[in-house]
């Protein structure tokens, strides 16, 4: 078990000025708004909600937004689906392909303990195949059956069989096996969660939605029912619900808010989501002209651009490598001082800390209510 949460347990109860840094800090009452915006949102419309785990890791955080609607969670890897069951997390759906023996005999041992509800997406007769042997030889029996979802690429260009009839013999494969269960389609398009304009999302998901209705109508006419279609992200979910194709929706970043999704111009139909995870960092230089701080690319993650200052404002953060940050702007904090950023991309930044110091009443004038670990850490397999 790795101690650095250590280096924080002392602070529940205190003021978020002990907070060490650099730190990955949590604005409580930010994320309760953001929860609670997208429960009511697919409440009112009759959507399932499944949120990607796989942004937060953290087991807590996907009790709490199951407890709040969620009929689950989503994650990528199948070390992020044990770390999430073994701490009680009851569904979990692996969204994306596993073709390794090893990892599914993992994923077939855990499904047969019991106790957590798991899926997982497959876009091949290799991937349908191995998840099969795998249970069948745990033991698993057809009254344990396995929700497995076809993947279809709708844009993307990643993962994910082509629409229609390669799809539908997918589905057949999956349906001849008894310990799988044909639970749908997974339909995600990733490249359009970052399209600036909500016009550009817009005609994205249109021709998603195309791609869905043609599979669906191919394998519902062919005898096989489509029990759901389930995809979406922080960026473009408004659009699959207008859609009527998908049934459940997947976003993730939503509640946390980056500040590359905060870029994205926001759609008229969409809750206003809040940044609520922030580095706290401290001045530990000031030479002229520019301050330097204490958090580099070890505290927060990049492929999305460099993180906001979100506090002083003002001032544009530069890259200082692994262990600085580098400030310019008219109005320098002073050598010292505690500045705030808000990340690039949330899933890789939380993937770089062991533990989110959750904080209530404020970054300024609040205090640290409680540590929450980061569970999944660095559960790349």
């Amino acid at each position: 078990m790795n101690a650095a949460p250590d280096r924080f347990s002392h602070l529940v109860g205190q003021p978020v000025a002990t907070i060490d840094t650099p730190a990955l800090v949590l604005d409580l009452d930010a994320m309760d708004r953001n929860l609670h915006r997208m429960a009511d949102f697919c409440r009112a419309r009759g959507l399932r909600l499944r949120p990607h785990a796989k942004m937060h890791k953290c087991a807590e955080l996907a009790r709490l937004q199951m407890a709040h609607g969620a009929v689950g969670v989503c994650v990528q890897k199948i070390g992020e689906a044990l770390a999430l069951a073994a701490q009680g997390v009851s569904d979990i759906y692996v969204s994306n392909e596993v073709v390794d023996a090893a990892k599914l005999a993992r994923l077939a041992a855990a499904v047969r303990t019991g106790g957590t509800r798991f899926g997982l997406a497959v876009d091949s007769a290799l991937g349908v195949q191995r998840l099969a042997d795998a249970l069948a030889h745990a033991g698993v029996t057809a009254a344990a059956a396995v929700d497995v979802y076809v993947e279809i690429d709708v844009g993307h260009g990643r993962c994910g069989a082509a629409p229609g009839e390669p799809a539908l013999a997918l589905a057949r494969a999956v349906a001849a096996q008894p310990v799988l269960r044909f639970a749908g389609l997974q339909a995600y398009h990733g490249t359009a969660q970052h399209q600036r304009s909500g016009a550009e999302r817009r005609a994205s998901i249109a021709r998603a939605a195309e791609a869905v209705a043609l599979t669906r109508g191919l394998l519902e006419a062919s005898g096989l029912a489509v029990p759901l279609v389930t995809g979406a992200g922080t960026g473009t979910f408004v659009h699959e619900t207008a859609s009527g194709q998908w049934g459940e929706l997947q976003a993730g970043s939503y509640l946390f808010m980056d500040a590359d999704y905060a870029a994205n111009t926001a759609d008229a139909d969409a809750p206003a989501f809040e940044h609520a995870l922030f580095v706290k960092a401290q001045v530990m230089s000031r030479p002229e002209g520019r301050a330097v701080i204490d958090a580099g690319h070890k505290s927060h993650a990049i492929d999305s651009g460099l993180p906001r200052v979100w506090w002083p404002e003002g001032l544009d953060f530069a890259n200082g490598g692994d262990e600085h940050g580098v400030l310019r702007g008219a109005h320098l904090p002073a050598l010292g001082d505690t500045v705030w950023l808000v990340p690039g991309h949330c899933d890789p930044t939380v993937n770089l800390h062991d533990v989110l110091v959750g904080v209530r009443g404020g970054l300024s004038a609040g205090h640290v209510e409680r540590l929450l670990r980061v569970d999944a850490r660095g559960a790349l397999g």
